[in-house]
């Protein structure tokens, strides 16, 4: 059993209360009860571990080290840590790095209070059809064109601004740059690392090495920070598939760790690694106007996913976990569980390789196109609207700004699950 068996002693609590209630004492042992029996069988041997293998033959001894599940635990503190750091960098590092590369907001009008139409944005749609546009000018007596400008300057308003998606992109970049470095000096001595085999070579009686253990701590910790801010960064249109992404990645660090696929873990880390930083500076340019820098790396950035993520992983990865194993011990819930959620990431890849390929198209055929998953501001081309944006926007320079050549994944955020 990981980590021993747990074992919850009531008696003597028992004892103190029976003396009042005898049905109290009933229910607290029928409960403890209840709960050793759903803690055993969630630890179940045979959920986690190859056949003829115990939690006992994993325990700490002779000077070998294994992973256990209470090591997670440090992950949380570590998630608040990362929050914390983040609000410093952006502070103190990416804004002022912002006004050095002349980064500026955009003044966008605001949408007059009309609470008529403040409720039905919040509680119907954000872009309402031109049935509902009727209605809402009888209802607050205004024009349809007053009331169609009123959601465009309220759509804008919720919009991220432009600092804000230049120091998220700079926080990100950051730190999966220094995690690539990282997780290359934890993998590229080892031998599995150029023998696939070897990741399974004496499994699951593997030692855990101490720079494991910190590579899995810390990208953990930091995907539980994404998670837990998800809500308060910038929303592009594959939320879901953000949240699913997210979520999928903190399951397979953790099942991984529990079932000791450390080595396969780390590996996969390290592939996925290799591409994200090069996206996330190539967004940074882009919020810079760097045009060309900014299309050059998505170039590179481009390459290394699509050998990465579509010929790598699957083809030597994947192969790795599902095929190797098999000479070694008999499939087990671990193993069908850990190689579904591979398959899962998969799929994210090559729902994103779409959206890749889609923009090297326009790169070849010279087709400069309106992002269609962008989050760009509304502009309205009445006189009256570029007359009032004009003059709110007098003295303020327009020089640098995010791209608007059509990057569809520069305006968006995925990421690996391992």
């Amino acid at each position: 059993m990981q980590n021993g068996a747990y074992n919850v002693s009531t008696s003597n609590y028992c004892m103190t209360v029976g003396r009042y209630s005898p049905m109290l004492v009933r229910i607290l042992l029928r409960r403890n009860v209840m709960f050793q029996t759903l803690y055993n069988c969630f630890w179940w041997d045979r959920l986690w571990l190859p056949a003829n293998l115990t939690w006992a033959d994993l325990e700490d001894r002779d000077g070998r080290v294994y992973a256990k599940a209470s090591d997670l635990y440090v992950t949380f503190p570590l998630a608040f840590l990362f929050l914390i750091l983040r609000h410093l960098f952006e502070i103190y590092i990416a804004t002022p790095l912002a006004g050095l590369l002349n980064i500026k907001e955009k003044v966008r009008l605001k949408a007059g209070p009309n609470p008529v139409l403040e409720t039905f944005y919040s509680a119907s749609s954000k872009h309402p059809k031109q049935a509902d546009i009727e209605a809402l000018c009888k209802k607050c007596g205004c024009t349809a064109r007053q009331v169609e400008r009123w959601f465009r300057r309220r759509r804008n308003q919720d919009r991220p601004s432009l600092l804000k998606k230049f120091r998220e992109a700079s926080w990100r970049f950051t730190f999966y740059i220094i995690a690539f470095i990282a997780g290359m000096s934890v993998v590229v001595d080892k031998p599995w690392f150029y023998d696939l085999r070897k990741v399974w070579e004496g499994y699951p009686i593997q030692t855990l090495l101490p720079s494991q253990y910190w590579y899995y701590m810390i990208e953990l910790s930091f995907y539980l920070s994404l998670l837990f801010s998800i809500a308060s960064d910038v929303k592009r249109k594959d939320f879901k598939e953000q949240v699913i992404h997210h979520v999928a990645t903190i399951i397979l660090i953790t099942f991984s760790w529990y079932t000791k696929y450390i080595r396969a873990g780390t590996l996969v880390m390290a592939l996925h690694d290799a591409s994200d930083y090069l996206l996330e500076l190539a967004k940074v340019f882009n919020y810079a106007g760097w045009k060309n820098a900014c299309n050059n790396l998505f170039v590179v950035f481009s390459v290394v996913f699509m050998i990465s993520r579509l010929i790598i992983f699957p083809f030597w990865i994947l192969w790795c976990t599902i095929i190797y194993p098999l000479d070694i011990y008999p499939p087990f819930f671990g193993y069908y569980f850990f190689n579904f959620m591979m398959i899962v990431l998969q799929c994210l890849h090559v729902f994103w390789a779409y959206f890749i390929l889609h923009m090297a198209h326009r790169f070849i055929t010279g087709k400069v196109m309106k992002d269609e998953r962008s989050d760009h501001d509304e502009t309205d081309n009445t006189d009256e609207e570029e007359e009032e944006a004009a003059a709110t926007s007098a003295g303020h320079s327009t020089k640098n700004g995010p791209l608007t050549n059509g990057h569809p994944v520069l305006n968006n955020n995925h990421r690996k699950a391992e």
